[in-house]
């Protein structure tokens, strides 16, 4: 097939798009700025261009959307105009194609309410109850992208990886990495609650396996994990010990994270400039509330399965460290 993929600059995207170069299907790659991989073409532009948008798609066969705004703090007019519209605006410029396969890539965190979740299922997301913009935005793009299901000759499936990391990963690992070393990552309630995540490798086969299982399986949403939940402080210490920086020996309370997230973002709102503050409610929420999920469905459906164990992703990040030492 021809395959776009929206956001192929970012560590999860480009490992799709290789993925499905190495499958024999012609990948291109849209994003804001070149994705610069091997035999596969670039079609820069952003999610804010309908005609940018339009040119992308223009011929291709399929499309696996992951482009979008992540981030734990910013207004939320930002993620709206690339999250929501530029679903819309992708959606769009499929069906006036006649449609095609969508793969459309969102979060768990769409379902995610404040309180634990313990071995559910991919639950239908909800942007009113949603804990901040991203999730917000996120589960509103979800419902667009899976209303287009069988309409305009379209067929829609969604994944969520849960947690994705990886060896060059500058979001997850790259962010705690830092704060570890500089002695500011904070372990809320301990750093016990239970937690899935996914290796990067992983959650680019489940969604390949989701894009050639679209038949079968359009209409419906797959959270996809490692299926291997550990404590936030082992999976944490983890990355840690993989880059060779001090595990994380601050400890607060989980009601004492969110309240002061909740009053930090208040302060970040009046600040100029666009970093990103250290502790979000949204953000307390996540690490001191479990979060793992039951994989049984997303394995029978998918007919996939992880093949890199967290472990062995640690050693593989290990390895990458050793190569590229932290300041």
């Amino acid at each position: 097939m021809k395959v776009l993929v929206t956001g192929a600059s970012g560590m999860l995207g480009g490992a799709v798009a290789t993925a499905l170069r190495d499958r024999g299907h012609t990948v291109s790659a849209f994003q804001r700025r070149p994705a610069d991989l091997p035999g596969i073409e670039d079609r820069t532009g952003s999610l804010t261009e309908p005609d940018s948008i339009a040119r992308a798609v223009k011929g291709m066969d399929a499309v696996v959307h992951l482009a979008a705004k992540v981030s734990i703090s910013g207004p939320e007019s930002e993620y709206r105009a690339i999250n929501i519209d530029g679903t819309r605006h992708l959606l769009d410029a499929m069906r006036a194609q006649g449609g095609g396969r969508l793969v459309n890539i969102s979060s768990p965190s769409v379902a995610h309410l404040g309180s634990s979740i313990v071995g559910l299922d991919a639950t239908p997301p909800d942007p009113r109850r949603a804990r901040g913009p991203y999730p917000r935005t996120k589960a509103v793009a979800e419902i667009l992208a899976m209303e287009a299901d069988g309409r305009d000759g379209m067929l829609v499936t969604t994944v969520r990886p849960h947690v994705v990391w990886g060896p060059g990963d500058t979001q997850l690992v790259g962010r705690i990495v830092d704060r570890c070393a500089k002695g500011r990552m904070p372990l809320l309630d301990d750093g016990l609650a239970l937690i899935d995540t996914t290796y990067v490798d992983n959650a680019a086969d489940a969604i390949v396996a989701a894009l050639d299982r679209i038949e079968d399986v359009h209409g419906e949403s797959f959270v996809v994990t490692n299926g291997e939940p550990r404590t936030v402080r082992d999976f944490i210490g983890g990355l840690c010990d993989a880059a060779g920086v001090p595990r994380p020996t601050l400890r607060i309370p989980g009601s004492v994270g969110r309240l002061a997230g909740r009053v930090i973002e208040k302060v970040w709102d009046l600040r100029p400039g666009y970093d990103e503050p250290p502790m979000t409610e949204f953000l307390a929420e996540q690490i001191s509330t479990a979060h793992w999920f039951d994989q049984r469905r997303t394995h029978e459906r998918l007919q996939w399965t992880p093949r890199v164990s967290i472990d062995e992703g640690f050693a593989r990040l290990e390895e990458h460290f050793a190569a590229h030492p932290v300041a």
